[in-house]
């Protein structure tokens, strides 16, 4: 499968568009690759979807945001995902939704005809979306995961293969509008006549009536059921971030374009591991002989504990880096690291002979800091507050 050309790049704008420019940028790729202007051209018009896909995700503000942090995988674009109009949407779909920026009319631009026919489209029902939460530990947020939910949803009717009649065949071509789904008027006003194209109210758009309801549907094309989906999640998802499934929300009625599943991220709290955006934290409380003499201590990871080497002296509050134990970036830019946090701990309850032990080194030199020492450390302090 080949992967998903940059939204930017495709529009060609920069991240710092501006809406309008975003606008016109669509507008001109979507005239240059119009299906009417490249007849059999299957090049011209998967550029054409491409297009409309990029100015899907950067005309809304919020999918706009949520891709220039997460890219495509913020969108749902790895592991069985697709933002946009990735798997669902049909070239009727598109010039339905951005017809607008063509004046309401997206065939009715340059002279092509086409799809627009000048407002003679049927309308296309769409399902709703829904909406699921998926919770995830830290090792599968590491590795990515497959994961199987069974969710109540509404599905196209087997009996009617989603027509909403019976059958599959009981119905006829609307008389109204002749099958167009559109219904035009002329009056005549002090301008002269004028012409105004209205969605038909007799099919509601659709072109075709129904004759005889489907009964076990009641005439709907769709019905509840429950169904088992299997999300692919990307390694490197965060709390929060939505990822969504073209396709996979509720059926529309009369055999309509499919919403969308759209899946919410929560992370599990690690027992012992913290996440600080790819980087993992961990704080380990050595006992005063390590810290002194040095050791090895058990530190754990996503993939089970490893060995550190403690060295001698080692003070409070140094950070130990274990390169590469992190988690790996959702866009594929690398993997964070795990930061052991030392701390030292103090007994708070000695008996006589801890406490006689410990005082005879009370005016010991080497347990006294030095000036160096509390300057390094005071230095520290100071950095963490610049």
């Amino acid at each position: 499968m080949a992967e998903k050309r940059d939204y930017y790049e495709v529009l060609e704008v920069s991240k710092n568009a501006t809406p309008e420019e975003i606008k016109k940028a669509y507008r001109k790729k979507a005239i240059q690759y119009h299906p009417d202007k490249n007849p059999g051209d299957k090049e011209a018009e998967e550029k054409f979807k491409e297009a409309a896909e990029a100015y899907e995700v950067l005309s809304d503000a919020q999918k706009k945001a949520r891709y220039d942090q997460y890219g495509h995988a913020g969108m749902g674009g790895a592991g069985g995902f697709g933002g946009g109009f990735g798997g669902g949407m049909s070239m009727e779909d598109i010039f339905s939704q951005f017809g607008d920026i063509f004046g309401g009319h997206f065939g009715g631009f340059g002279g092509f005809g086409g799809f627009g026919g000048g407002g003679s489209r049927k309308r296309t029902n769409r399902g709703t979306d829904l909406r699921v939460k998926v919770k995830l530990t830290l090792k599968e947020i590491a590795t990515g995961v497959e994961k199987k939910i069974k969710v109540k949803k509404y599905v196209a009717c087997e009996h009617c293969k989603g027509t909403g009649a019976e059958n599959g065949t009981a119905y006829t071509t609307c008389s109204t509008c002749n099958g167009s789904g559109v219904v035009t008027r002329v009056q005549q006003t002090f301008l002269g006549a004028m012409q105004s194209t209205t969605t038909c109210p007799s099919c509601n758009g659709e072109g075709k009536t129904i004759t005889k309801k489907c009964p076990h549907c009641s005439g709907e094309g769709i019905i509840k059921e429950d169904e088992v989906i299997t999300l692919n999640i990307p390694a490197g998802v965060m709390d929060g971030m939505q990822l969504s499934m073209s396709g996979k929300g509720n059926a529309a009625r009369h055999g309509g374009v499919p919403g969308d599943l759209l899946i919410l991220v929560e992370e599990e709290e690690h027992t012992d591991l913290l996440r600080d955006e790819n980087d993992l934290i961990y704080n380990a409380l050595l006992d005063f002989p390590t810290a002194a003499l040095g050791g090895t201590i058990e530190i754990p990871t996503i993939d089970g504990k490893v060995k550190v080497k403690i060295e001698p002296g080692t003070q409070p509050g140094k950070v130990l880096r274990l390169r590469g134990k992190g988690l790996p970036s959702v866009n594929r830019y690398g993997v964070g690291d795990l930061l052991v946090n030392i701390s030292v701990y103090v007994p708070e309850n000695l008996n006589s002979e801890e406490r006689k032990t410990i005082e005879k080194y009370r005016e010991a030199p080497n347990f006294n800091p030095t000036k160096s020492v509390k300057d390094r450390i005071f230095s520290k302090i100071r950095r963490m507050f610049d």
